[in-house]
């Protein structure tokens, strides 16, 4: 467990170093106007998001035929040359064409996941995704810092040493990381397993798990349109550089794991899953106020804080999923669940950055209003609290909450950032 550990670490690691560059780069490829940026950084970010909800289902269609080893180490390899790309990318096609390779690359979670539950028992599953948490977790602590400081020396430096990484990543799992899927059990390419649709058409079948979905996709479109705004946003109004970006973000990974490590369980067994969701859900609304009424930048360390408090709503809801369906289909509700987050992700940055921020922060604009995305986000995450009250209103439980009840799997990369 300790190879894939160190593995995803490192992944991670060198994903985050580039979180606070890539807005910064884009700009410096656009000549420096901030619209301009806004509309191809999101165009960039969809084309990531898209090709890894293409390539996840089918890199790990590929691990179950030929094994999760060479698929691990083939996509380590490959996004260690992709940064390469990156970092001597002359124009923003050349960013384009190197993030949609990314994207492929980067679908390799997926295939880690299936390699933690083959070296995993039932006794033990529990804990290793935790440690996958912890690894997610310090990989967005240190990395976003790290590439805020080395974007200071040269803008391009971050993805040059995540290059250094995700290629010492794959030294290190060419010699140490062991094969875990035995011959006996892998099985042949089916098309139907490469479908990224079809784990969301299994929400439909339980009427409290697809009036849950509708409130995720709302909330998660609000968070992941944060998330692909908030450095340009960051660097527009507050004239923020890649190290100020790069430690505030550090701010929100430290924050992101006090909260999932101290707060979720004892919050949850005090209000029950229904009211943690609640309170996760208007957390989460307030704080985007927040940030679009924020005219001043020390202003947002303080809405981090307060606004982390959000991070309780997703595990509950993973709670509330994990007692209502059958312990044989929680894989595959999961999976609806992830894949629903990927499609935001797709959607979001074309909203958020490339429409709302664009926009409203160009002379046709009729008012002048950078924080129209987190008013946008705010109004979603109230849409959410209203599908979520109208639906616990339709379908009481039929006890008090059950406390807290961790999925068998863990929650995917896109856990609340901010």
């Amino acid at each position: 467990m300790r190879f894939i550990f160190v593995t995803l670490f490192i992944d991670i690691l060198g994903i985050g170093i580039i979180i606070p560059i890539v807005p910064e780069l884009v700009r410096e490829l656009v000549g420096g106007e901030f619209v301009d940026t806004g509309r191809y950084y999101s165009a960039i970010i969809a084309i990531y998001a898209f090709t890894q909800f293409l390539c996840a289902p089918i890199l790990g269609a590929l691990s179950d035929r030929f094994g999760r080893r060479p698929v691990i180490l083939a996509s380590l390899f490959g996004l260690g040359l992709d940064y390469l790309i990156q970092g001597w990318a002359p124009t923003v096609s050349w960013l384009f064409f190197g993030r949609f390779i990314a994207g492929i690359m980067g679908a390799s979670i997926t295939t880690a996941n299936a390699y933690i539950a083959d070296v995993s028992t039932a006794e033990t599953r529990a804990r290793n995704y935790g440690f996958v948490g912890v690894a997610f977790g310090l990989g967005f602590i240190f990395g976003p810092a790290l590439g805020g400081l080395l974007g200071n020396i040269d803008l391009r430096l971050p993805f040059f040493v995540a290059a250094a990484l995700s290629l010492i990543n794959w030294l290190y799992g060419f010699f140490v990381l062991p094969e875990s899927l035995a011959i006996e059990h892998r099985s042949s390419v089916a098309w139907q397993k490469m479908n990224p649709l079809g784990s969301i058409r299994r929400l439909r079948a339980h009427p409290l798990v697809a009036g849950l979905s509708v409130a995720f996709v709302f909330s998660s479109l609000a968070q992941r349109g944060l998330e692909t705004v908030w450095v340009i946003h960051a660097g527009y109004r507050y004239n923020w550089g890649p190290q100020t970006n790069g430690l505030t973000l550090a701010l929100v990974g430290i924050m992101a794991v006090i909260v999932q490590g101290l707060l979720i369980k004892p919050t949850i067994k005090r209000f029950g899953e229904r009211r943690t969701i609640l309170l996760g859900l208007t957390v989460s609304m307030f704080a985007f106020v927040g940030y679009g009424l924020a005219s001043a930048g020390w202003v947002i360390p303080i809405i981090i804080v307060f606004g982390a408090m959000a991070g309780v709503s997703l595990p509950a809801i993973q709670g509330l999923v994990a007692g209502t369906v059958s312990p044989s289909e929680q894989g595959k509700i999961q999976g609806g669940l992830t894949s629903l987050t990927s499609l935001t992700a797709i959607f979001s940055p074309l909203i958020f950055t490339g429409g709302l921020f664009s926009f409203f922060t160009s002379e046709s604009a009729p008012i002048h209003l950078p924080g129209a995305p987190f008013f946008l986000g705010a109004f979603l995450f109230g849409l959410s609290l209203l599908v979520i009250v109208r639906l616990f209103r339709r379908l009481p439980s039929s006890s008090d909450d059950q406390p807290f009840r961790p999925a068998n799997e863990p929650a995917s990369n896109h856990n609340n950032t901010l």
